[in-house]
């Protein structure tokens, strides 16, 4: 379940943009005339007056400007104006409901639909708006909206909408069959207020969200879509921040969703989607658009977002409400972990391990086999194997197993066979071996495990090299980095019920090192985030909100540096959604040229039976691909044999 999903959001809403002051559209439509007439044009000219005016302003210069000069303001821009840069500065002086109107046309026309933008106009617009877009799309283009939405859609997807399309949300109750139609009853015929109390109502009592019910009885589109509906009545900033996000990352940039939002917020509540998009994925919005985008098309966009919200490390007081609603439904929820690798049902490890033996012996190696048995046994069935297969054959099956298998292929069974401590162990001694280290996987390593998983890693390190990992880090780091690890290596973490009186007062006492030395704030900041349970963690997080009004995420990413501001990150983003954690850095982990075969094998075996269901539905969420699409695509560089890609889907479990 993503922790993200599930507050309420209370704010009023605040644009970046809003009416000039001493406004003049006479002024502006000349301005506009000059900026275009002649060879060329002055982009930013036109760039700068639009976007420092109002919509119902740009209105009035479109007015005078056509009284003025004769000619449609719009029509010269698009003349003048080409590509991303065009689209935007056209879609920003259309009206609102001109512009939603204009975007649903272009989203059902031609041989496919691009359901995902019906999706976010429909469920995000009030009933005014909707009543609006009606309207300006009969005014545009002679045809029913909501004819053209039934041509073009099937389906409960279809229904939804059209309920969408009929400003239902106040309306009474209605008489439904299937599951799927009572989904449409209750989200599409309740006010937004009565179903914020209802999701609340609905947590406590199942003890899940309302999102991953949805998850697990819908499908498609229409999953989607009252996702959306679900999403847009907690938080819609949240929900924006959400789609801006998905538009960006990766490789290509979707701009049709990027501009659409970017118009369309930017005199609502662009302030605190931006504030939502800090929250969530530790980065500015600005920053993003930034690093994402070029020339006048970029200035276009950053002057419609309005500031960098990196460089302030304060709420703004809705901000704030999200953030502390967040931690507290963090704390309440009980999130249940599964596996994708579960015990073998039935089971002989006398016939695996002939199996085993008979796959390796002559000429050959049965690869299949291997896979098969390896991925479809728990690992406690797998230690029975390499058991059996050592009194019954009198052989080392993982020596065998290392002999004929090769690269990738051989470090992910033999990964698998390891028990969970050996595994971290090696793990830990690949990452300190050599002339570098690797401290992404140290951290990965000692954040997320539990006490009595560090304890085992120690004496099974102990065991296979003769050293104690305290000795190992002390010996491979340094500084406040190297304390920070040889803290998490103790596996103490406190455990046992939360004291809530305590938890704020370890809250007042980061709030206080927020304002000290940087040293003391790393001292403060390591005895409590080290030592602490994760229950009691979420707790502190959440009174740190009220003490400092601080993004504490923010204070960890301005004040500290280097691996201990690594750590200090790994240890928020695990305490906050732990499967999120591991799906971010199995994206790192395959993005990009090249994939980190060490972190995926590391992060695949390790989490097989724990939460490697959840990581994947965490991963989809955030990057609107799955897990398994991922694999498949990003392991083929190398794996001639298309072994080691296999494996990983097995582990997988399934394409979500």
């Amino acid at each position: 379940m993503n922790i993200y999903n599930i507050y309420i959001y209370s704010g009023y809403g605040k644009g970046t943009i809003a009416d000039q002051p001493d406004f003049d559209a006479g002024s502006d439509a000349e301005a506009l005339y000059n900026a275009m007439k002649g060879f060329g044009s002055d982009k930013e000219a036109i760039l700068e007056l639009i976007t420092s005016r109002s919509n119902a302003q740009r209105q009035e210069i479109r007015a005078a400007y056509k009284s003025q000069y004769g000619k449609d303001l719009i029509d010269d821009l698009k003349y003048e104006l080409t590509g991303k840069f065009e689209r935007l500065i056209v879609g920003l002086m259309r009206p609102p409901a001109y512009h939603d109107a204009k975007e649903i046309k272009d989203a059902i026309k031609g041989a496919g639909t691009d359901e995902k933008c019906l999706i976010e106009i429909l469920t995000s617009r009030t009933n005014e708006q909707i009543h609006n877009l009606v309207a300006a799309y009969k005014d545009a283009y002679g045809r029913d909206l909501e004819e053209d939405v039934i041509g073009d859609t099937s389906g409960h997807f279809k229904k939804m909408l059209i309920v969408l399309l009929q400003d239902l949300y106040d309306a009474g109750e209605a008489q439904w069959g299937t599951d799927e139609a009572k989904f449409i009853m209750l989200l599409g015929n309740r006010s937004v207020t009565h179903l914020q109390l209802v999701f609340d109502e609905y947590q406590k009592i199942a003890e899940n969200s309302i999102e991953d019910s949805i998850k697990s009885e819908l499908s498609g589109d229409f999953e989607r879509l009252m996702l959306a509906v679900v999403q847009c009545i907690r938080s819609k900033p949240m929900y924006f921040a959400k789609r801006l996000y998905k538009s960006m990352k990766g490789l290509g940039t979707a701009d049709n969703t990027l501009i659409r939002i970017m118009v369309s917020r930017s005199e609502i509540d662009m302030l605190d989607i931006r504030e939502c998009f800090r929250l969530r994925y530790e980065k500015s919005l600005y920053n993003m658009i930034q690093d994402d985008t070029s020339g006048e098309y970029k200035r276009t966009l950053l002057n419609l977002c309005g500031g960098d919200d990196d460089i302030a490390g304060e709420f703004f007081p809705e901000a704030a409400q999200i953030a502390y609603k967040m931690w507290e439904i963090s704390a309440m929820t009980k999130v249940q972990l599964r596996g994708t690798v579960r015990p073998y049902q039935n089971f002989d490890p006398a016939s695996d391990a002939q199996a085993l033996r008979k796959a390796m012996k002559g000429f050959g190696t049965d690869e299949d086999t291997i896979i098969d048995i390896v991925t479809h046994r728990s690992n406690a069935q797998r230690q029975e194997i390499r058991q059996t297969f050592k009194s019954l054959l009198g052989r080392e099956l993982m020596a065998d197993l290392k002999s004929e298998l090769s690269k990738n292929l051989e470090r992910l069974i033999l990964g698998l066979m390891m028990t969970p401590a050996e595994f971290d162990a090696k793990m830990m001694k690949k990452a300190m071996e050599g002339a570098g280290t690797d401290e992404h996987s140290l951290i990965e390593i000692l954040v997320t495990r539990s006490n009595q998983e560090i304890q085992e890693m120690c004496s099974a390190y102990q065991n296979a090299y003769k050293k104690s990992l305290e000795d190992a880090i002390v010996s491979d780091t340094s500084g406040q980095f190297k304390r920070i690890l040889i803290s998490l290596a103790q596996g103490a973490r406190e455990e046992g019920p939360v004291d809530m009186a305590r938890a704020l007062e370890d809250a007042q006492v980061l709030a206080d090192a927020c304002n000290a030395d940087s040293g003391d704030m790393e001292d403060k900041f390591m005895s409590i985030l080290c030592t602490r349970s994760f229950p009691h963690l979420r707790r502190v997080f959440q009174e740190f909100v009220r003490c400092s009004n601080k993004d504490f995420e923010q204070i960890i990413k301005k004040e500290m540096s280097g691996d201990f501001k690594n750590a200090m990150f790994a240890i928020v983003r695990s305490v906050k959604n732990q499967p999120s954690y591991f799906a971010d850095r199995l994206y790192k982990a395959m993005k990009g040229l090249g994939t980190d075969d060490r972190a995926l094998i590391r992060i695949m075996v390790s989490r097989s039976e724990i939460d490697l269901f959840n990581i994947r539905k965490e991963f989809k969420e955030t990057h609107d691909a799955t897990l398994h699409e991922f694999i498949q695509v990003e392991t083929l560089v190398g794996d001639t044999s298309g072994d080691y890609r296999k494996t990983l889907l097995i582990i997988c479990g399934g394409e979500d």
